[in-house]
């Protein structure tokens, strides 16, 4: 039993943001600081990633540990009621979120997936982003998914 109303529950749901969220926002940032340029959610591609930058052929896309189940992750819980609906929901975009993968790599674009919960931390504990996307153009396929 949920202990808020129908009513509630729902404008909670409803204010989940599917893009520009904090995370989103804190990469978005750093990089444009960094001299980075980049597309947003690029509808051509598969899975329409966070951020593209061209100029690298990357793709990023910032996972909230929740929604996308980081392996390990604290904040990757499940909740107690209709558990059945939500593991389904769970599962659904976890092989979502690897057929999107493999798409764009087929297409020879690298991907980089961070997540929620490694992006806390300060600007300078990401430095090792702007780095593997300048090694890009240096890197031969098949280019691994970074994770945070």
């Amino acid at each position: 039993m949920d202990i808020v109303t129908k009513e509630v529950r729902s404008r909670i749901m409803a204010g989940i943001r599917v893009s520009n969220t904090s995370p989103e926002m804190k990469i978005r940032r750093m990089l444009h600081r960094q001299g980075f340029r980049y597309r947003l959610h690029q509808k051509n591609l598969p899975g329409k990633p966070d951020l593209v930058l061209p100029r690298y052929r990357v793709c990023i896309f910032v996972h909230g540990c929740f929604w996308h189940r980081h392996p390990g992750c604290s904040n990757a819980t499940t909740p107690k009621t209709r558990t059945d609906f939500w593991q389904a929901k769970f599962q659904q975009n976890v092989v979502r979120d690897t057929r999107v993968k493999f798409e764009l790599l087929a297409m020879d674009w690298r991907v980089i997936e961070l997540w929620e919960c490694g992006i806390k931390g300060s600007e300078s504990d990401m430095d090792w982003l702007c780095e593997a996307i300048q090694d890009c153009n240096q890197k031969s396929l098949p280019w691994p998914d970074f994770q945070a």
